[in-house]
């Protein structure tokens, strides 16, 4: 399926027809959308410390969920393949419970900075014995994505953000990560995994909300 074929159907089609962008839609597909990662689209995304994830469960209901660690965090193995690591979340799995029933996958990835945004969709898979899962401190296990297209955006809407400081959350080697205040509370304390460190918060650095 070329780039065109998988963007592009009669829902788009009836909107560029309506408002005249029939055209400028299809030259901007066949000038700037891919199926590979270009080394210059490579840099941009392992540059990144956070993106946002779309996906959608087998009865075609979606949701966006935001990703973040430090940068690097999201690996380009080869030009049409990308990992990232999934670390402790609420345990409700959303998104990775869609992945499990539904493969495909939107991801954008912006530098709040720069204003430079980019698109990957593609068809991911989950993996809890993935030899990349080591590399990861705390991950539960690594996400895969075989890109399908891979394009950047317009970025004229984007608002402009500084960095103040990254996530104490993200769990990094030679270092404990901390609790997260959510979890001691008296309505989530006891319904936690059983060997989930908030159980003996007085054994941790408690956080954050």
């Amino acid at each position: 399926m070329s780039p065109l074929e998988s963007l592009f159907h009669d829902g788009s089609r009836e909107l560029q027809d309506r408002f005249d962008t029939r055209r400028i839609a299809d030259r901007i597909n066949e000038v700037h959308v891919t199926d590979v990662i270009d080394d210059n689209s490579k840099t941009f995304i392992e540059q990144r410390d956070m993106f946002f994830l779309a996906t959608a469960d087998a009865d075609e209901r979606p949701t966006c969920s935001y990703k973040g660690g430090d940068p690097g965090f999201v690996r380009v193995l080869d030009e049409r393949t990308l990992a990232w690591p999934n670390y402790d979340g609420n345990g409700m799995y959303l998104s990775m419970g869609n992945i499990a029933r539904n493969s495909a996958v939107g991801m954008l990835f912006i530098d709040f900075e720069s204003g430079h945004r980019l698109r990957l969709d593609g068809d991911s898979s989950i993996d809890s014995t993935d030899p990349l899962v080591d590399d990861y401190e705390g991950a539960q296990f690594v996400v895969r994505v075989v890109a399908r297209a891979v394009y950047p955006n317009c970025p004229r809407y984007i608002h402009r953000y500084k960095l103040v400081e990254r996530s104490h959350f993200v769990p990094r080697r030679r270092r404990a990560t901390p609790v997260p205040a959510w979890k001691t509370s008296d309505w989530a304390a006891d319904a936690l995994p059983a060997d989930d460190p908030a159980r003996h918060p007085e054994d941790h650095e408690v956080r954050g909300r």
